[in-house]
């Protein structure tokens, strides 16, 4: 996702800025999963394990990171949060039997994969009860700032998904999906504090686009 070093990468969401936007994704993420004490977890793309880290911390022990990056899961496996497993392999040939998780999701790691339906049909595969698939959305303030001419910084290279663009994704395999957003003022100050307490989550204008649906 990113040519940053980990350690660079993962001090960003130890950041005023940082740490409220990774605080609103994780329990977005949380929320619309609605994950049980006993419930299997996998997140794909996990990158340094920031959001590995966040379930594992909430008691869900059974919560595996993969990347396809081996530096990001030496970073996470020294800095794990419990008992987590970390995982280096590809979103598109994921290494698990079929129905192996009751949840996964992943976070903008879709974004930066070439062939995007061979990594959801994956995802999908292994898959028990319920997935969540956060994307970058295409008309938010972040696009306008970060998104432009092929992206700058972390998001160079980033595909920027509409909700339409991503609930034709998962419809063309035959799955209903539900959408969501949040962060709709990626600035992180006080403004942006307090519209994301007004705005509702099915607003389409958030940076940070979730798609959440069952397993079939």
């Amino acid at each position: 996702m990113t040519a940053l070093a980990p350690e660079t990468y993962d001090e960003w969401y130890r950041t005023p800025r940082g740490r409220w936007i990774g605080q609103r994704e994780a329990e977005l993420l949380h929320r619309h999963l609605g994950p049980l004490p006993t419930d299997t977890l996998l997140d794909i793309g996990c990158g340094t394990g920031f959001f590995t880290r966040f379930f594992a911390r909430r008691q869900h022990p059974s919560v595996v990171g993969i990347d396809a990056d081996p530096s990001v899961i030496h970073y996470a496996r020294r800095h794990a949060a419990r008992a987590e497993a970390y995982v280096v392999g590809r979103a598109e040939a994921l290494p698990f039997p079929s129905a192996s998780f009751d949840l996964t999701f992943s976070v903008t790691a879709l974004c930066f994969i070439r062939d995007e339906a061979s990594a959801v049909r994956e995802i999908l595969r292994v898959t028990r009860r319920r997935f969540a698939i956060g994307l970058l959305n295409r008309p938010s303030l972040l696009w306008r700032t970060k998104g432009r001419a092929g992206g700058t910084g972390s998001y160079r290279g980033a595909h920027w998904h509409t909700r339409r663009e991503a609930g034709r994704l998962f419809h063309s395999l035959g799955v209903r999906v539900s959408l969501r957003t949040a962060i709709h003022f990626p600035s992180g100050g006080l403004l942006a504090h307090l519209v994301e307490h007004v705005l509702p989550s099915t607003s389409p204008w958030g940076s940070f686009l979730l798609v959440v649906g069952e397993a079939s």
